[in-house]
């Protein structure tokens, strides 16, 4: 029975980085390479701007090589929340915004008609 198959999304650790691609441990037993061009459909010069070392990622399996235990892997269309991009509300947040807009709004718009007084 096959462990993994194509278009399977799996869990990844980042091993190493050449500059054709990365490395990774699935297991185990297989490990994983993701090519430069797998990483997203853009142009990419340098891997190290998309992965570091150590990260723990999910990949799409493209091929499996039962006998070499290894995994082609890909990051295309593999949708994962990554921390980092996900906003929080800090303290009082929109609240000040929403506070202070109209005032803001009305002291711009005073300044203007105080610009176009002054050159008539």
């Amino acid at each position: 029975m096959k462990k993994y198959s194509p278009n399977d999304i799996i869990s990844v650790t980042i091993t190493a980085i050449e500059p054709y691609g990365a490395f990774a441990i699935v297991d185990d037993d297989y490990t994983g390479l993701i090519h430069i061009s797998e990483i997203n459909g853009k142009f990419i010069k340098d891997i190290n701007k998309f992965i570091k070392i150590d990260s723990n990622i999910k990949a799409k399996v493209l091929e499996v090589d039962e006998d070499k235990k290894q995994i082609k892997l890909t990051l295309k269309n593999v949708k994962e929340v990554r921390k980092k991009n996900i906003l929080k509300e800090v303290g009082s947040g929109f609240e000040i915004l929403q506070k202070n807009l109209p005032k803001w709004i009305n002291n711009k718009k005073n300044e203007i008609n105080q610009i176009k007084n002054e050159k008539k």
